[in-house]
């Protein structure tokens, strides 16, 4: 069977981390920081990081020609436009990312959400391997969802199929509302509450103390009642808003990535919790920890594009 090379490109806020596969083997990874506010800087930026992949050694050479090209991007490529929106890096919004990058490689780019990538590259050999419907959560600075069928991204018609970050946290109680303010104008945003600055946000409200989120888990893990509380606090948020989504979608598999993804309690507590809001109980449907961890990303992204023979 002829070798098919796959490049990946995680463009992150503060750094673009790119990957060449053969089928599942890494042949090649490089990392460079992100030009700020620049967007003709990060165009050139991602197509060096391209081309240095394609140059390298492992065979990329002499496939170069015929290497597939996607990106995961923080935000999203409106179908309809082909334009960027919703990205938190703000200079990529309202451009033509995905064709830019195309004119200048002399090659098809595909673009798409990062966490949608977190949810082909776990599908395709990770945590969901072969699952049919797959809801992929980044639980880090911020909060995303993505999803994947079939192994292949789901984006729909606007764009923002999965975006449960900016959806308001479900059964909020009193306390609860109207929610923090979130960058996207809206109040109570899951974002706001789920995040790693979500989880420093509450505890600082609660207990008066600036700790950042690597912080409380240690904290907690040393005994801290009041950070033990702000975990158990975020657990029982994250398994309201989990159970929305099984509601709505009921996945065969859920993944977690990010940095919260590292509390292994997650994975013995959320069922439980989540279960105490799903329409008629009897929750089924697995949590697991993202196989590839931080690269989990960028191998979404490389696989973008299907297998070829």
């Amino acid at each position: 069977m002829a070798s098919h090379i796959r490049i990946g490109i995680d463009l992150g806020g503060t750094k673009i981390e790119g990957v060449a596969l053969d089928r599942d083997e890494e042949l090649a990874r490089l990392r460079i920081a992100t030009p700020q506010h620049d967007y003709d800087a990060t165009v050139q930026a991602i197509v060096g990081v391209v081309d240095d992949l394609a140059r390298g050694g492992g065979g990329i050479r002499s496939d170069r020609e015929r290497a597939t090209v996607g990106v995961g991007i923080p935000g999203t490529v409106v179908p309809s436009t082909g334009l960027v929106k919703n990205a938190n890096s703000t200079w990529l919004n309202g451009r033509p990312l995905e064709r830019d990058l195309a004119a200048v490689l002399g090659r098809p780019v595909r673009c798409a959400n990062d966490a949608n990538c977190l949810a082909v590259s776990e599908a395709t050999d990770g945590a969901a391997a072969g699952a049919a419907l797959v809801f992929a959560v980044i639980l880090g600075t911020g909060c995303g969802g993505g999803i994947a069928v079939d192994g292949r991204v789901h984006v729909g018609p606007n764009g923002v199929a999965g975006e449960w970050g900016h959806n308001p946290l479900p059964w909020a109680t009193a306390d609860e509302m109207p929610g923090p303010h979130c960058f996207c104008g809206q109040r109570g945003c899951l974002e706001t509450w789920i995040s790693g600055t979500g989880l420093a946000a509450d505890h600082r409200w609660v207990t008066g103390r600036t700790l950042t989120g690597p912080e409380i888990v240690a904290s907690a893990a040393a005994g801290d009642a009041a950070a033990s509380a702000s975990l158990a606090r975020l657990e029982e948020r994250i398994g309201r808003a989990l159970a929305s989504v099984v509601n709505m979608m009921d996945p065969d598999v859920i993944v977690i990535g990010g940095g919260l993804s590292q509390l292994d309690r997650l994975y013995v507590n959320l069922p439980a919790l989540i279960e105490r809001h799903l329409f008629g109980g009897g929750m089924l449907t697995p949590v697991r920890k993202a196989k590839h961890g931080d690269a989990s990303g960028v191998r979404g992204a490389a696989w973008l594009w299907p297998e070829q023979g």
